[in-house]
């Protein structure tokens, strides 16, 4: 089975505010060659909330990995997703409830995307686990200044 690890980050200015995601796809295990390496992504998503961009990270890496690697390699394929968004992790995890509602349409869409592939893990890391992920973020919204 091949193995895809995805680092990802979302992050709001000012909460809610101008918002971006990042993500690394870190590896593409058993795949062809020409996948094989890091790849780093990088979206400004609008107005959001922190914890709404965290939910975008996901699924921009979910429909990433699936743009990558193709339908077919998907169903063979194990994602594991990191994160240091102790809230996300739980709660895509079922450990935690959603309460805020806004979450709600983004928990369905990940859920859904998750069926394109064999098993979908979420894991919790240590932020400075995840500095990539968040250094694209910062560079995403920092562009703003600059427009």
């Amino acid at each position: 089975m091949n193995k895809v690890i995805i680092y990802c980050d979302g992050g709001a200015r000012n909460n809610p505010g101008p918002a971006a995601v990042g993500v690394i796809v870190a590896g593409l295990r058993g795949l062809n060659a020409d996948l094989r390496g890091k790849r780093e992504y990088s979206e400004f998503i609008g107005q959001a909330t922190n914890n709404e961009a965290e939910y975008r990270a996901v699924i921009f890496a979910l429909k990433k990995v699936k743009q990558l690697i193709g339908k077919e390699k998907s169903k063979n394929s194990k994602i594991e997703i990191k994160s240091d968004s102790e809230l996300l992790i739980n709660q895509l995890n079922g450990q935690y409830k959603i309460k805020e509602k806004n979450l709600v349409p983004l928990f369905i869409e990940i859920w859904n995307l998750k069926q394109d592939f064999a098993d979908t893990e979420f894991v919790q890391v240590p932020r400075e686990k995840n500095k990539e992920a968040d250094r694209l973020v910062n560079q995403e919204l920092n562009k703003l200044k600059n427009r």
